[in-house]
């Protein structure tokens, strides 16, 4: 299990925003490579890797569905996330409006044929992610505020 948080300067409306940016067309490696997942907002939506079409096929990824959505103060999903072994995750974020901002909260439960290095490897993985939401969260509130861009 992962738990993380993060004190995001935005409303809770524009960092959830951000959740979903992150989880679709704005997520990145940590290198900054682009990694362009598309997330469909509403019970039941696919969180996937849309990798194109070549002669008439689409090719990509099934990461999870979409179980929750009450925005902007909860996502819920799950699936087998990038994992082609017998795995179940589940994703939650909650956000809530605090003094200046909003406070995000990931819990990521994971079970199944998981390799040590991938276990080993989600801390890092989610904390990137984290740390992208703030970031796209901040842009969006002063870009909104009249702020530099």
């Amino acid at each position: 299990e992962v738990r993380q948080d993060i004190f995001i300067a935005a409303s809770p409306e524009i960092a959830f925003e951000a959740v979903l940016e992150e989880l679709g067309p704005g997520s990145e490696m940590p290198d900054g490579k682009p990694f362009p997942m598309k997330i469909e907002p509403w019970v039941g939506g696919r969180w996937y890797r849309d990798l194109g079409e070549t002669g008439g096929h689409k090719y990509g990824h099934l990461w999870g569905h979409v179980q929750v959505i009450k925005a902007p103060t909860l996502l819920e999903l799950a699936g087998p996330m990038p994992m082609s072994f017998p795995a179940l995750n589940h994703v939650q974020y909650r956000l809530k409006a605090e003094s200046g901002g909003t406070r995000v909260w990931l819990i990521h439960r994971a079970m199944g044929l998981l390799p040590s290095e991938i276990r080993e490897g989600m801390p890092e993985g989610w904390a990137h992610g984290m740390k992208r939401i703030k970031k796209i969260a901040e842009k969006k509130a002063s870009a909104r505020n009249g702020g530099p861009r």
